[in-house]
């Protein structure tokens, strides 16, 4: 299985749950990638934790797969549009993009993104329409969506030579099985396998006489072997033990390169060389980043290093200073924050931070408040104590007029809830530029709106839509400040002391609002424990016990019900906050408190802002 005649290096690239890594999955197990006695799991790609708890592609990775003479190097894209930056730097390794499309759902902003970066590389663009086997399938309407987007953007983009004879295929990734014309079930995934292999996506050039050419397009990490690239070989040849130069954006290292592997199945294989075309993992030097090229030392010429969309989205991020600081993490210090940043920024081209006047805090710019909340959720997991501030968006000025960023919102939701929706978005400055029915009972709208504007807008959509709607975004660039909008509308209720929550107290508050603390919990003097009904904050006593002398008897006694609290998520905790409070993340607990604890300074910074 070592030996292969041919090299095909493809990405499958869809919208967030269009069945990618389900079909991943099945393209492995009929490729006879596992052996007959391996243990097989689902959605075998998403190996990280927090992947296979939110059922979603976060990283891009990369596994191989011998069929017939052919080894194809497969990689595995994210689908949120918040990882974006993962697709841009996966697209610099591939020579072909299999895109899968949802037979109801039709293409989404993810679509349109991943065609365009993939169109403006010139790499050749096939179609898989999955899940045809749903009862509201629309094949034939998403395939002439499919052809309109693909004529869209190409004449966007003034590609020459552009084929609009894009092959389809039809396949239920679930069932495992896709055929070459609709109508048509199978029970294997064959055709998939058999047009991979053909001629229509090219073999990476193979100039291996040329002098070595590597772009770093992914970091790992090994313990028995320290700091690892990953990357594509778009010339020439790496070889085992011998010197090379590392080409930085500010300075170029040498190095000589101790391990080289090549992806086989879902492991990787130690070879002595590695030439033109392959996808290989090199060790030897620790101070690498994504982008640098690897040359030889005799000729050093760099590739173009990988650019993705700029971040649009920052939050401040900050030691923790809360009264229960020390009692749930284990690094507490600005110097282990910092070093993680550092560490996540590295990795992921999409990251940006800075230092700020404040030594405690730091400021981490982003594609979207989903990517930032999975790199606070990997923090919170080490061991971390910290607090972030409400995401905002980052201005720019041009031609000394102020503008900001905006977003294309495509919503599908059921009809009964169009009015409401439409109204929400108005409100935050959205602008509709298109409504129409899709399939039955159901209808998609499209909005242009500032990126603030969608800012913990994701929670009322999923409360407002009863949990049935569908938002997607995509990121149209920057226009004009649209001004200034409102915040939150509703107050917070806040504890006026520490102490432990009780239920006689929530009882007897419940006309104040909504609370998201429970009987038992710890609070102190601050912390905000729920969401007034009113437009001002209350400060509230949550600790205050019943007096013995007021029992009769067990019999007499009034029972206490409570309301369920909703789930203190890290993504509901920063659509909620406000921009004078904090998110504080714990291992254990996410809470939401004041930055001012003490309530008489805060009615003192309340007067001063007005």
């Amino acid at each position: 299985m070592s030996q292969f005649e041919k090299l095909k290096n493809i990405a499958v690239v869809a919208h967030v749950d269009h069945g990618k890594t389900t079909m991943v999955d099945e393209i492995l197990k009929q490729s006879n990638t596992f052996e007959e006695r391996a243990e097989i799991v689902e959605r075998v790609m998403d190996s990280g934790e927090i992947e296979k708890e939110r059922g979603i592609t976060i990283t891009a990775k990369n596994c191989s797969f011998f069929y017939k003479d052919t080894k194809i190097n497969l990689l595995d894209t994210p689908g949120h549009a918040d990882f974006g930056g993962e697709v841009e730097r996966s697209l610099m390794m591939v020579d072909g993009v299999l895109l899968l499309v949802d037979a109801s759902e039709g293409p989404l902003p993810q679509t349109r993104f991943v065609l365009r970066k993939a169109l403006s590389r010139g790499l050749k663009v096939a179609v898989i329409i999955n899940k045809v086997d749903r009862p509201d399938q629309r094949i034939d309407e998403v395939r002439g969506e499919c052809e309109d987007l693909l004529l869209e953007i190409a004449t966007e983009l003034e590609v020459e030579d552009f084929d609009i004879d894009i092959p389809f295929i039809y396949a239920s990734a679930k069932n495992g099985w896709a055929a070459m014309e609709p109508g048509v079930v199978r029970e294997d995934m064959i055709p998939v396998l058999d047009f991979m292999v053909s001629d229509y996506f090219p073999e990476p050039k193979q100039d291996i006489e040329a002098p070595l050419q590597l772009l770093v397009s992914n970091l790992t990490y090994s313990k028995f072997l320290g700091q690892q690239f990953v990357g594509r070989i778009h010339q020439g040849k790496i070889v085992k033990n011998q010197q090379f130069t590392c080409i930085g954006a500010d300075k170029s290292k040498n190095f000589k390169v101790s391990n080289i592997q090549t992806y086989s199945g879902l492991q990787t294989v130690e070879v002595n060389e590695a030439h033109a075309g392959e996808i290989v993992i090199c060790a030897g030097i620790e101070e690498v980043h994504i982008g640098d090229t690897i040359t030889p030392t005799t000729d050093q010429n760099p590739l173009e290093r990988i650019e993705v969309e700029p971040p649009t989205v920052a939050v401040n991020v900050s030691v923790s200073t809360s009264p229960m600081s020390g009692q749930e993490g284990e690094y507490l210090t600005s110097r282990k924050l910092e070093e993680f940043l550092q560490d996540a920024c590295r990795l992921n081209v999409a990251l940006k931070y800075e230092a700020t006047d404040d030594a405690k805090v730091y400021k981490l710019k982003g594609r979207g408040e989903l990517q930032i909340a999975i790199v606070f959720e990997e923090l919170r997991r080490k061991g971390f104590e910290l607090m972030v501030s409400r995401p905002e968006v980052l201005f720019q000025e041009i031609d000394g007029e102020k503008h900001e960023p905006y977003e294309l919102a495509v919503l599908d939701v059921p009809d009964d809830f169009t009015g409401v929706v439409t109204e929400k978005l108005s409100i935050r400055k959205g602008i509709m530029s298109s409504m129409m029915p899709i399939g039955e009972g159901r209808t998609r709208i499209e909005f242009e709106i500032p990126s603030r504007g969608l800012i913990g807008y994701r929670g009322a959509f999923m409360t407002d839509t009863r949990g049935e709607g569908i938002l997607s975004t995509e990121f149209l660039g920057y226009r004009p400040y649209a001004g200034d909008m409102l915040a939150r509308q509703n107050g917070a209720i806040i504890s006026d002391r520490a102490g432990k929550v009780t239920g006689y107290a929530i009882f007897n508050l419940l006309n104040n609002g909504e609370f998201f603390v429970e009987p038992g919990d710890m609070v102190y003097e601050g912390m905000v424990i729920g969401e007034s009904k009113k437009e001002n904050d209350a400060n509230v006593n949550i600790c205050r016990g019943k007096q013995l002398t007021s029992v009769r008897t067990a019999g007499k006694d009034e029972n206490i019900i409570l309301p369920p609290v909703r789930p203190r998520t890290l993504e509901w905790a920063l659509d909620w906050i406000d921009n004078n409070e904090w998110v504080e993340i714990t291992p254990q607990n996410v809470r939401i408190r004041k930055k001012e604890l003490a309530a008489n300074k805060r009615s003192v910074v309340r007067k001063e802002k007005k």
